[in-house]
């Protein structure tokens, strides 16, 4: 996911690289393809839009438009913009909890969980020294069943055997 939303962000900013000068249209223009990636990413609406107009008001000043190197500039408060949004500083797994200590990965198709959850596991049994135990539970992808089983014997990591008819429960209301 960060690699599509990285080269997404460098295509936005192919657009403005180069420029002698940067007009607030530039940068418009490049900062909505830049909530277009972030969309795409999953992030909400309200933090990407509030997300760019930060960086709007910060890349439209006078200081960043008459710069030597304005697409060096824009590109510098969109980084420090992102850093301040996901935390400056890197958060430790908190897994001081009574067990079971439960964690679910959900997102959108593609965004990459079952390998994240098996990295997951992996970090909790070598670095934690903890018993991780996978349960897949996507049931509209078998093939991710298939996967984690697969990553789980990879890793050493015990992952729960799930019914092999197993199809989604529809809900009526």
């Amino acid at each position: 996911m960060f690699d599509t939303l990285q080269g997404k962000l460098d295509a936005a900013f192919k657009k403005i690289r180069g420029r002698g000068v940067l007009t607030p249209k530039e940068v418009e223009a490049a900062l909505r393809e830049v909530r277009m990636a972030l969309l795409e990413a999953d992030v909400h609406f309200k933090v990407a839009k509030d997300f760019c107009d930060r960086v709007a008001a910060k890349a439209t000043g006078e200081d960043v438009l008459k710069s030597l190197t304005p697409d060096q500039q824009v590109i510098k408060i969109v980084h420090e913009e992102l850093v301040e949004m996901m935390g400056e500083q890197a958060v430790p797994l908190t897994v001081n909890v009574a067990p079971p200590l439960i964690v679910m990965l959900v997102g959108l198709q593609g965004s990459g969980k079952t390998t994240s959850v098996a990295k997951l596991g992996r970090y909790l049994k070598q670095e934690l020294k903890r018993n991780p135990l996978l349960v897949p539970a996507d049931v509209y992808r078998l093939a991710a069943i298939e996967q984690l089983h697969t990553l789980g014997k990879q890793n050493n990591i015990t992952v729960y055997e799930s019914a092999k008819d197993q199809r989604p429960t529809r809900y009526c209301y």
